[in-house]
Formats: C-alpha cells, structure tokens, sequence
C-alpha cells in the first residue's frame, strides 16, 4: 500500500470546506438590497466572487508543500476513478509533471471535489469524520 504525504486530517478539512464551496450557486439576485434578516441570508448561498471559503481554501493549499499538492491531486483524481491504488504511483507522477503553481485553482474547478477527495482516502483504507475538522499544520 503507498503512504500519503498528506495527511488524513489535511484532506479531511478540504473535504470539509470544499463541500461548503459545492452549495455555491449562480447570483439569482446580483442587485439585492434587501436586508439579508429579512430573506433568511439565502443570498449567503450565492458565489459572487467574495467567497471566503474559497480564499480559505486557497490559501490552505498553496501553503502545503509541493509533494502535499502532489497527492491532493492525485488523490482526487484517484477518487474521480481516473486511476486505482495500484496506479498511485502513475496518478503521483502525472500530478507533478501537470503540476503549473495553481493548484487550488485547479482543484476549486473540479465539482465535487470533497467528494472524490473521500472516495481517494476510501482506496487507502482511511477516513475522515464529518465532524468540524481544524487543520493541522
């Protein structure tokens, strides 16, 4: 079985925060002027290019190091089945040679990426809890 360079808990908390991202949809309302008490905060919903969770994410990824990058690519796309564990190796070595400073970019364009995030950590035998997960520096 290969090893992670990544941490369980790392991943966890993207998986966390990028499903947080995924809920994102479309401006339905760009001129709102409502006051957000009075609509339920749905607007909060609505990706108008100021996502928080988006910088947080960001910024989590581009201060991991470039072999944590590496595997989160990996990992991700051995989730999205474009690979098996028994390819890791292959899937490592294609995340670095594609490997071009925008990581988190990359990684915030492919929806459901919290998903094929826990579906990699699945084919190593490893888990991640849905409970609120800090990152472990």
């Amino acid at each position: 079985m290969p090893e992670l360079t990544i941490s369980p808990e790392k991943v966890g908390f993207l998986i966390e925060k990028a499903r947080e991202f995924d809920v994102k949809e479309e401006a339905s309302d760009p001129d709102s002027g409502s006051n957000g008490a009075d609509d339920e905060m749905i607007d909060v919903l609505e990706d108008n290019g100021r996502d928080p969770v988006m910088r947080e994410i960001t910024g989590f990824i581009n201060a991991l190091t470039e072999d944590e990058q590496i595997d989160l690519v990996a990992l991700m796309r051995l989730g999205r089945g474009d690979g098996t564990i028994e390819e890791w190796q292959d899937l490592r070595r294609e995340a670095a040679e594609g490997r071009n400073g925008r990581t988190a970019g990359y990684l915030l364009g492919e929806p459901m990426l919290g998903d094929f995030l826990a579906e990699g950590l699945d084919e190593f035998g490893l888990s991640w809890t849905d409970e609120r997960t800090m990152p472990i520096q």
